[in-house]
């Protein structure tokens, strides 16, 4: 392999998330992992930066710079920072050598509207593909879990990603029922910070509201609790302030968050033909996305719907897993599973 060719990949998947964007690339595997965040100057509508640059801005710029996530509830909000931020991957995994043009394959929501579809499409193509497929998230999902979704049994994915959580039954490489809830770690986040705001009279970001999340959340209380020290503003007085919350304050702060998920996935088993259902009790459903590694969260989803739920191996990396292996068999997922530009 020369360097030209190393450098240029002809393939490339993209797990376009809300909170974090994933890029495969076949024979090299996940070569980047980063938050979706576009750091913009207000003066010139320059990019600044993306990824992990731009989110170590966030809730630390001046007013000259704007720390943007160009995805909200799993679609593209703002158009072009969405194919600033694409072209940006894309470039970085290319090298400075970009002798030709990679065929891109994007994953979307299963919720998504054709407008939103084709906005997916075009900043993929603006931003140097030289063909886009679009494929619903819940299908990568399952592929990446290892799900053989071409089979004719029924199989259950929940996928929880950052602005969205796709709850899918896959039979013959298809969605015969699914069900999009804009509702995920992002919401889960706004209601931590909204607790300790109300709780505490403490101010505290989006990114210490994740670290609590991850440190100690759970989905049912815990009979041994876990302590976290938080640092954030105290509302009062608008000074630093130290405060100290438990495992089980947060488990009741995002209650009303994870029943919207129960009830997403209720409906979806709802809408089950009799016979794919019976497949999923037996084989359970599969949980993915970085929202499935809430402490417990298989646990709640199993006693509220009777369905065994496992968590996927490596959950975040799925979708992206997903377009690998689409991307490594495109002729064979070519006519089954996506839409071509």
């Amino acid at each position: 392999m020369n360097f030209s060719e190393r450098f240029a990949p002809k393939k490339i998947g993209i797990d376009l998330g809300t909170a974090n964007s994933l890029v495969y690339v076949p024979g090299r595997g996940i070569v980047l992992n980063e938050p979706s965040v576009v750091a913009v100057s207000v003066h010139d509508n320059a990019i600044l930066a993306i990824g992990n640059e731009a989110r170590e801005m966030i809730g630390r710029t001046p007013d000259s710079i704007v720390a943007h996530r160009p995805l909200k509830d799993g679609v593209i909000a703002d158009y072009r920072v969405t194919e600033a931020m694409i072209r940006g991957f894309v470039d970085r995994v290319s090298g400075n050598l970009r002798l030709r043009k990679p065929e891109v394959m994007v994953s979307v929501p299963a919720g998504i509207t054709s407008t939103e579809r084709r906005a997916v499409i075009q900043a993929t193509m603006k931003a140097g593909a030289k063909a886009a497929f679009v494929v619903k998230e819940p299908v990568l999902a399952a592929i990446g879990a290892g799900v053989p979704i071409n089979s004719p049994a029924g199989n259950m994915i929940v996928d929880i990603g950052g602005g969205t959580t796709e709850v899918a039954i896959i039979s013959l490489g298809g969605i015969v029922a699914s069900e999009s809830a804009r509702m995920g770690g992002d919401k889960i986040d706004a209601a931590i910070i909204a607790h300790i705001k109300n709780e505490h009279n403490t101010a505290i970001g989006e990114r210490t509201a994740e670290d609590i999340k991850i440190a100690i959340g759970s989905a049912l209380p815990q009979q041994h609790e876990e302590m976290y020290e938080v640092r954030g503003r105290d509302l009062a007085t608008g000074l630093p302030k130290t405060i100290q919350v438990h495992t089980n304050e947060i488990t009741e702060a995002i209650t009303g968050q994870l029943k919207e998920i129960v009830q997403t996935v209720k409906s979806v088993l709802r809408e089950t033909p009799p016979e794919l259902a019976a497949d999923v009790m037996d084989r359970g459903m599969i949980l993915s996305g970085g929202g499935a590694q809430l402490r417990h969260l298989d646990q709640l989803l199993s006693e509220a719907t009777g369905v065994p739920a496992y968590v996927a191996d490596e959950p975040m990396l799925c979708v992206v897993k997903g377009t690998g292996v689409a991307l490594e068999n495109l002729e064979i997922y070519k006519r089954s599973i996506m839409s071509k530009h």
